[in-house]
């Protein structure tokens, strides 16, 4: 055991202090087995229920739990920024607060993390979700893998350990729209996915078709320029549809001179047509833009308001 790596779980949590004391009960007894030297670190992201009296409450009773607070609440990729900036081990681990990811399965990540491997994502055999959750969710890694080209990207999952090197490659990100994923995949290629044992939701998720929805936004404007390309795309398509009208008028007015039909109409369906494609550019440079504005008046992404630990590891 003496040659076992290292290793630090990060948990962001949110809602989840009917779930934290089992989770937090569980790592401890299946650390130990897997490392001698380890930290579990939670990053409660300022939920409304009682979430960080029971974090903190776990971190001091647990000698090895750390317990963030956030100063407001960020957002799950932001929490988990924070908790693996935090983390003093070789290996990271980050995990769901739900109960959906076995403690006990963590050995078979690190496994998976051989000498020519630097990022493990646990893969359930079978997802268990409803029809929209696993529809956005299918949507958002489609986005990763087409329009990022990251490698593995329909194997992603929150179930992760990746080597704490990793973390170099967003040293310098700024802004607060951060993706762990997105981020990890600018520091390596050298990623596999491990088949695991997935728990079925004990709880609500902190995933939702609406944050995964904001999730593929998030990654669409915050990591690719394409949606400025299909705005072009869309501008000579717009252009193309106008110029078919005008011809169409062009030709309805020589060829049928008593059945015209009103200028108005046709010049209603071009504005209408043009406006509309002017709107959806103006509203995607619009994004880009304001996220540069943002990001320029040094806006954090994060910050912790307390940490509480009992020892340090």
């Amino acid at each position: 055991m003496n040659t076992a790596p290292s290793v630090s779980v990060v948990i962001p949590c949110y809602g989840s202090e009917s779930t934290l004391p089992e989770l937090v009960d569980r790592l401890h007894t299946a650390l130990p087995t897997i490392s001698e030297r380890y930290e579990v670190i939670l990053v409660v992201d300022d939920p409304p229920d009682g979430t960080w009296d029971v974090a903190q409450k776990l971190a001091e009773t647990y000698p090895l739990t750390r317990a963030l607070q956030m100063s407001r609440n960020y957002g799950q990729q932001n929490a988990y920024f924070a908790g693996v900036r935090a983390a003093r081990h070789e290996i990271i681990v980050t995990m769901d607060d739900d109960l959906q990811h076995p403690p006990e399965e963590i050995g078979k990540l690190l496994e998976g993390l051989t000498e020519d491997v630097d990022l493990v994502y646990g893969v359930p055999k079978a997802e268990e979700h409803g029809f929209f959750r696993s529809l956005a969710s299918r949507g958002v890694k489609r986005v990763m893998a087409k329009v990022l080209g990251i490698k593995h990207a329909s194997s992603i999952s929150s179930f992760r350990a990746f080597r704490s090197f990793l973390r170099k490659g967003f040293d310098n990100l700024r802004g607060s729209h951060g993706m762990l994923d997105v981020t990890l995949s600018w520091a390596t290629t050298r990623i596999k996915p491990v088949t695991i044992h997935m728990e079925k939701d004990e709880g609500n998720s902190s995933y939702t078709f609406k944050s995964l929805v904001r999730h593929a936004m998030n990654l669409l404007l915050g990591y690719s320029t394409k949606p400025l390309r299909f705005v072009t795309y869309l501008g000579g398509l717009v252009g193309l549809v106008g110029l078919g009208l005008l011809c169409y008028v062009i030709f309805d007015y020589f060829t049928n001179p008593d059945g015209r039909a009103a200028g108005w109409a046709s010049l209603a369906c071009m504005v209408a047509i043009f406006s509309a494609a002017q709107m959806i550019a103006v509203g995607v440079i619009g994004e880009y833009l304001g996220r540069l504005f943002t990001g320029s008046m040094g806006k954090p992404a994060y910050l912790v308001r307390q940490r509480v630990e009992k020892t340090r590891s």
